[in-house]
């Protein structure tokens, strides 16, 4: 079977909804031994509830990912592990000079400390176990201007810088570190978004920023899990140090 996780044991933080969760349940069709990390006890009990329906092998771990000592004591909790998908991030909406401190801060926390702190928590673990591979969620906006989302863009900015550094540094581990950046693509949280900033122009709204990307539509989660399926599989195996963008031509066909 190609894309095979038989035998494999990873870990998707932020694994309990929206992209997280499409990954955590094909990685879990595909074989693996499934791990989600999640602040979220509903969603991870969703989640949990989801993938065990039809056999998968599923593990919930409720977790901040902003403190390493609660980090650290589920990946001790989790043991030895294959794949990390660094997944667990949030969005804000805002400019330099209209991005309150304390928004700032909390982006940076969850969307960069959190990554950190999983690196941190899992490196070792690969090591020790010869090797594995780490992805990295980052976005379009590390490597384009989006309007009003500066917090945003600086944090997964620091994900793909991250992703460079830790593909350099464990080559001689085997380790194997890549990224991917989507565009817009259709979650709970898009809804929930359009339902608190444009009470009776969803629709309206939706479809604008569908078409904002080239290929006339949002993403799905399906499809960014199929390219973290891919990136982790064996078949991938010759690809470290690289970001894939996911993004229906937002960035090179947006002239």
């Amino acid at each position: 079977m190609f894309f095979s996780l038989q035998g494999k044991k990873a870990v998707i933080t932020g694994g309990g909804s929206g992209i997280g969760r499409a990954i955590s349940t094909l990685f879990a069709k595909q074989g693996a031994d499934v791990h989600i990390v999640d602040i979220s006890e509903e969603n991870t009990r969703e989640a949990f509830e989801e993938i065990a329906a039809v056999g998968g092998s599923v593990h919930v771990h409720t977790c901040d990912v902003t403190n390493q000592e609660n980090v650290l004591a589920t990946f001790d909790a989790i043991g030895q592990i294959d794949i990390l998908v660094n997944n667990a991030g949030i969005a804000h909406v805002g400019k330099a000079d209209t991005t309150s401190e304390n928004d700032f801060d909390r982006i940076m926390r969850v969307n960069v400390k959190g990554v950190y702190n999983c690196l941190f928590a899992s490196i070792p673990k690969l090591k020790s176990n010869g090797g594995g591979v780490i992805i990295n969620m980052a976005s379009i906006a590390a490597q384009v201007g989006l309007a009003d989302r500066f917090a945003y863009s600086a944090a997964k900015g620091a994900v793909l810088a991250m992703t460079l550094s830790v593909a350099r540094d464990y080559l001689a581990d085997d380790i194997r570190c890549n990224s991917i950046s989507p565009a817009r693509v259709h979650t709970p949280f898009v809804d929930g978004f359009l339902s608190k900033n444009y009470p009776g122009r969803e629709q309206e709204v939706f479809e604008q920023l569908s078409k904002s990307q080239p290929i006339g539509r949002m993403g799905t989660p399906g499809e960014i899990a199929s390219l973290a399926l891919y990136l982790v599989s064996d078949e991938a195996s010759f690809i470290t140090g690289n970001d894939y963008l996911i993004d229906g031509g937002f960035v090179k066909l947006n002239n």
